[in-house]
């Protein structure tokens, strides 16, 4: 579709960004991470920026999503808490879509649906959900002494959950909100109707006393790759958060979203993917890649050399006793050979082919948990342009 545009998110990653790193450059402020006027500011500028929507990427705990929770040197990647975050924020801003992480493994449907469906009062209308089941054993020890349950469980759970908040969110009729001085109905109470929703896993009378925004229901996100989260996706997700580093995977990841949807009786348009990647911008490339140079630089010597480790796996050379400040030789280039277990390591190759000295890949963030655009406002649009007109996606998650 040529009139089709793009959709663009913005991840608020604790007022620092998406490096761990960048809590330590002199322009930023050390302390963001609890200073809500920054995440306010950012909100503000990417809503002036036409960003569709903010996007917390959450778990309950400091570790979690490929996070150790090592916090001596590193910043946070979670926020406080996301929807105190984002209460705030909406407060501040008027257009863009506040959308988070809420577990649907340690959460209540009634305590949820009643704090998101305020939260879309309260910002008029522009709250989603990404719900996402909990993952990570050392969590589930913040909310009890059970384990955590298996992932045919968690994602039981995870729909049981969904069905609840949007049945709780639907239980207010919206022409029951009457507040007629006159007649002195407030209530048209024949309209707002209990669910006794009786799963398995998840019980709630309801119903919610809160009136539907002027967009009805808050749309449901997604994010995980795994047999059950695509089905999950398939069902309830109209966004989905995704993370492939290559045009070929993100095309494949797409289709078997959009086959998901048809499966569960909808229209594939129905689901939107956005692909996560990192941007470091300047006027020209060296500008940005001294940046890069930089969060390089605040590493521990034992953290810089497990990267250059890691990248030897990526292209097949062993680089430890080599000087990684130039290219490598003609004939090493020559034998570069992708990692197939790591779907990074084709642009790594690729970038060392082209000359690049393994200090300046690794300055590119080919270790980076997506793919990493170094250089001008040019290069990212066009980053995006390309992705976008090979129908590999439908939008972005840029994390800045």
């Amino acid at each position: 579709n040529k009139n089709k545009q793009i959709k663009i998110a913005m991840m608020f990653v604790t007022g620092y960004g998406g490096e761990n790193y960048s809590w330590r450059f002199s322009e930023s402020d050390p302390k963001a991470y609890t200073n809500i006027q920054t995440y306010i500011k950012l909100a503000q500028t990417a809503e002036k920026g036409k960003i569709h929507t903010l996007f917390i990427a959450d778990t309950p705990g400091i570790t979690g999503s490929g996070v150790n929770g090592d916090m001596n040197r590193k910043s946070p990647m979670f926020v406080m808490e996301p929807m105190t975050i984002l209460t705030a924020v909406a407060a501040h801003t008027n257009k863009i879509g506040l959308v988070a992480t809420y577990s649907t493994t340690y959460n209540l449907p009634y305590n949820l649906a009643r704090q998101l469906k305020t939260l879309d009062h309260i910002s008029n209308g522009r709250v989603g959900w990404n719900a996402v089941t909990t993952g990570t054993r050392q969590v589930a020890y913040n909310f009890g002494n059970e384990p955590l349950p298996d992932t045919a469980t968690r994602y039981e759970m995870a729909e049981e959950m969904v069905e609840s908040v949007q049945s709780l969110w639907g239980s207010f009729g919206k022409d029951a909100y009457i507040a007629d001085k006159q007649s002195g109905e407030f209530i048209n109470m024949e309209e707002v109707i209990p669910i006794n929703y009786q799963g398995n896993y998840y019980q709630t009378q309801g119903p919610l006393a809160i009136p539907p925004t002027a967009q009805g229901q808050p749309p449901i996100f997604q994010a995980g790759p795994s047999y059950e989260g695509i089905e999950l996706a398939g069902k309830f997700a109209s966004g989905v958060y995704a993370n492939p580093f290559t045009i070929d995977d993100a095309k494949h990841y797409r289709m078997m979203l959009k086959e998901s949807a048809i499966k569960h009786v909808r229209k594939p348009d129905e689901i939107n993917m956005f692909s996560g990647f990192m941007a470091t911008v300047a006027d020209t490339y060296e500008e940005a890649l001294e940046r890069r140079y930089e969060l390089l630089d605040y590493m521990s010597e034992n953290e810089y050399n497990e990267q250059i480790l890691y990248l030897s796996a990526m292209i097949g050379i062993k680089l430890s006793e080599m000087n990684i400040n130039e290219p490598l030789p003609q004939f090493l280039q020559d034998q570069a050979r992708p990692n197939p277990r790591d779907p990074r390591s084709n642009r790594a190759v690729e970038l060392i082919k082209k000359g690049l000295s393994p200090r300046e890949v690794l300055a590119n963030g080919i270790i980076n948990y997506h793919p990493v655009v170094v250089g001008t406002p040019d290069d990212v649009a066009d980053f995006m342009e390309t992705w976008f007109k090979a129908g590999a996606t439908d939008g972005f998650s840029i994390v800045p």
